[in-house]
């Protein structure tokens, strides 16, 4: 056993060769291209937006210029595609009088499809339950017909939530209404609010999704007294008690309900550049960081200097080092692949379509390293805050990880490598927070470098004036004497520990 660790640790002896190709990364040089991608132009580059298309023009153009490999065949992109729903028209109306959004009726994108409704009739069954003390559906038949309904829970029900059989779920809620109606054949919920006119807008541009949205045949929509009053009959707005007290069944009403929805087929990219490896170029070790962040807000920009420009601009830099050992006919041993991510923000999306859609060989990928956020300090970090960093994850796959990153750390830069977050029953669960997790999931070693969290997170004010560019730079330095031990050892890193090591996200 002593003579194996001897063995692991003599591999990352201090290498002249690696300083050498250090000094391509420089403070000026992360400041120069981070004040480019975390600035106005780029518009927060939410993904699938022209702020994203342009973050990911830039890092292309570095890695040509640089000399890279385009990373997928002979394109420097993989693209993927996103869907999101818009609303193009609605309409509603009842004996001939036209009501309008926000002020009479709204709805959610994912409860409405397109379709168009002309009906005489709709059927009211009170507070729309169903559980064992109240069954507001008995003696009715709402098959192929709207059921209109009362919002929330009559004011003799037991508590906020309703009993359903020995649980507890949320039956005044209008999705738990919907699915009960859906359940007695109902093609559509109308629930009766006294929440009218709205604050808000109703929202016409719905969330992106990765998965093309399932086309739905039940809708639900939200209307004003005054409708639910015109739907029932009542030329008059009745008050709460005498809503209440309307009997259950068909009411009579010449109504039309309209919806045009489409979704659009949007595109996004992950950008990979290669650095062609020499004897072991069939092995790759993997840089990655998300380029994307969460892009405007009306007119509020969300830069995303720290988050996770910070990591991406070291993706590039650590990349125009490598480049530059091989131009020198220096260069790794081992394929790197430089991969900028999109999708993180919305839920590690260009990390999951490269692990799902691997172009390079998951099980000949020694190690992921993953960068998000490292040019910020954590106000609750307790040691030298000018002088640390989180590793987070690589204690789950390989045994020889923690070992070089610390003979790494020991060798070249000597900063406080804190592994606090490795506990997957860490609250803040950052080991399941960044693009690192869709490797590990498929087996493949990591180490996720993080500084910790600040004000400014996910805020408009993460801006690249409060970067510390020279402990950003001392980060990025930890990451590349890493990478370049991964890349020239001889064999690629055990993967002694099982997958089982990975929990569920």
């Amino acid at each position: 056993m002593a003579f194996v660790l001897l063995a692991q640790f003599s591999q990352a002896q201090k290498s002249e060769k690696a300083q050498k190709f250090a000094e391509q990364i420089t403070v000026k040089g992360l400041k120069d291209k981070l004040t480019i991608l975390a600035g106005d132009e780029m518009e927060g580059r939410e993904t699938a937006t022209i702020g994203q298309k342009r973050a990911a023009a830039f890092i292309e153009a570095h890695f040509k210029k640089q000399g890279l490999l385009p990373g997928n065949g002979t394109s420097y992109q993989q693209l993927y595609n996103v869907y999101q729903d818009e609303l193009e028209s609605t309409a509603l109306v009842i004996n001939g009088q036209a009501y309008e959004v926000d002020k009479d009726y709204t709805f959610a994108l994912g409860n409405i499809y397109t379709s168009t409704f002309k009906v005489n009739n709709t059927v009211f069954v009170g507070y729309g339950l169903s559980n064992d003390k109240q069954n507001d559906y008995k003696e009715v038949d709402v098959k192929g017909k709207i059921v209109v309904v009362l919002e929330g829970l009559p004011s003799d029900a037991p508590s906020p939530v309703a009993q359903q059989g020995n649980r507890v779920t949320g039956a005044g809620t209008s999705a738990a209404k919907a699915n009960t109606a859906k359940t007695n054949g109902a093609i559509g919920l109308i629930v009766i609010s006294s929440d009218f006119p709205k604050k808000s807008a109703t929202v016409t541009k719905g969330n992106m999704t990765m998965n093309k949205p399932n086309v739905s045949n039940f809708f639900t929509i939200s209307v004003s007294e005054k409708v639910g009053a015109a739907l029932l009959g009542r030329t008059f707005i009745p008050s709460k008690k005498q809503f209440q007290e309307i009997i259950n069944g068909n009411y009579f009403a010449e109504t039309t309900i309209s919806f045009q929805k489409n979704t659009a087929t949007l595109e996004s990219s992950n950008v990979l550049g290669v650095v062609e490896g020499t004897d072991k170029k069939e092995e790759y070790i993997f840089i990655t960081g998300h380029y994307d962040h969460l892009g405007k807000r009306g007119d509020v920009i969300y830069y995303g200097a720290d988050d996770d420009g910070s990591g991406t601009t070291a993706v590039m830099q650590l990349a125009e080092a490598f480049a530059k050992a091989k131009a020198k006919g220096e260069g790794p041993r081992r394929t790197m692949v430089f991969m900028a991510v999109s999708g993180e923000e919305k839920g590690l999306w260009g990390s999951k379509y490269y692990a799902d859609n691997a172009i390079y060989p998951l099980s000949k990928t020694s190690v992921d390293l993953n960068i998000d956020m490292i040019g910020r300090i954590d106000p609750s970090y307790k040691g030298d805050s000018n002088n640390y960093i989180f590793s987070i994850g690589e204690d789950k796959l390989s045994t020889e990880l923690q070992p070089i990153t610390d003979s790494a750390n020991k060798w070249y830069v000597n900063m406080e490598i804190d592994r606090r977050f490795n506990d997957p029953k860490d609250p803040n669960r950052f080991y399941f927070r960044s693009d690192h997790y869709n490797f590990a999931a498929k087996g493949v070693p990591i180490i996720f470098y993080f500084n910790g969290v600040h004000k400014d997170y996910h805020k408009p004010t993460d801006t690249v004036d409060k970067i510390n560019f020279d402990l950003m730079h001392k980060r990025s330095l930890l990451v590349y004497y890493t990478a370049w031990e991964m890349a020239n050892r001889n064999e690629m890193l055990k993967r002694d520990l099982p997958l089982s090591a990975v929990p569920a996200r």
